[in-house]
């Protein structure tokens, strides 16, 4: 049974609605925080918006953004406490990061968007492709999972807290960069390494504890993935160790009609390893939505 809207896509795509500035480095205050997000492309254009994984920011998508920014509306923005975003008082959890998500797109006069999300960015996606449908016109799920994390991977989240703390961002960050990357990329791709790297290390360590524990307690929702009904894409490095190919087949069986692209030579961050394939898969996903706009 298709999906019923609140609004028809084709009147979405000719809405004028838009007049704020666009930009690389704006900012906006949402839920009693300031958040700061980039807006690019053209404004009568499908939007496409991405969400950062953990922990990044939203600069991690810039070859993507590069890609797609004269066809599309591409909003990319730093989750609270990541990236040039205030943290605010409440607790980290991955409803709030959803909240902020739907805040920014009602800031922005975004009723519906294809969402791209990475790691936790999927988790983010997920949560709100569950909770608010009408909202999301597609998905592009990266590296990610619908699993809940397990009571072993909850007690090595709270070991990184300990070890953070003892041991400081340095030694987390080269620890880290061994997990996310595929070996070769370790001595191939040592300028992407070293960016990826340098994320990590501009991250402000109470963040950093926040953001393990709002990760260490999400909800699990494989068992509402059939509810899903927009076009979906499950983008997974072959070589990704912190949510391996299996993962991605557990979204792929999960949600009807799905794709799975495994790209080869790439671990958690398959778009900044391989970004000309990851870009090709993602470019071929999203024709879909570029022939729907109305010129």
């Amino acid at each position: 049974m298709p999906l019923l809207l609140a609004f028809d896509l084709k009147d979405y795509w000719k809405l004028k609605t838009y007049m704020l500035e666009q930009g690389t480095d704006l900012k906006a205050t949402l839920n009693k925080l300031t958040v700061r997000y980039s807006d690019q492309g053209p404004d009568n254009a499908p939007v496409v918006i991405f969400i950062h994984g953990f922990p990044f920011n939203r600069s991690m998508w810039d070859l993507q953004v590069k890609d797609l920014q004269d066809r599309f509306r591409v909003v990319t923005y730093d989750v609270r406490g990541h990236g040039d975003s205030e943290t605010g008082e409440e607790e980290f959890s991955i409803d709030l990061f959803s909240k902020d998500l739907l805040a920014l797109m009602d800031f922005l006069k975004i009723p519906q968007a294809i969402i791209c999300g990475l790691s936790m960015g999927g988790y983010i996606a997920l949560q709100t492709v569950v909770e608010h449908p009408g909202r999301i016109a597609g998905l592009i799920l990266c590296d990610t999972q619908c699993t809940a994390d397990t009571p072993e991977i909850i007690e090595k989240r709270m070991a990184t807290i300990e070890a953070i703390r003892l041991k400081g961002v340095e030694t987390y960050a080269e620890d880290s960069i061994k997990k996310l990357f595929a070996p070769q990329s370790l001595k191939t791709k040592q300028s992407n390494v070293a960016y990826v790297k340098q994320m990590i290390l501009d991250t402000d360590e109470e963040t950093l504890y926040n953001t393990l524990h709002a990760l260490a307690r999400r909800r699990e929702t494989c068992d509402q993935l059939h509810l899903i009904k927009v076009p979906v894409l499950v983008l997974v490095g072959a070589e990704d160790k912190i949510t391996p190919p299996s993962s991605a087949m557990m979204l792929h069986h999960g949600i009807k009609n799905a794709g799975l692209e495994i790209i080869e030579d790439a671990g958690h961050v398959s778009n900044i390893e391989q970004p000309e394939v990851f870009n090709e898969k993602m470019e071929k996903f999203m024709l879909h939505f570029e022939k729907a706009v109305v010129r």
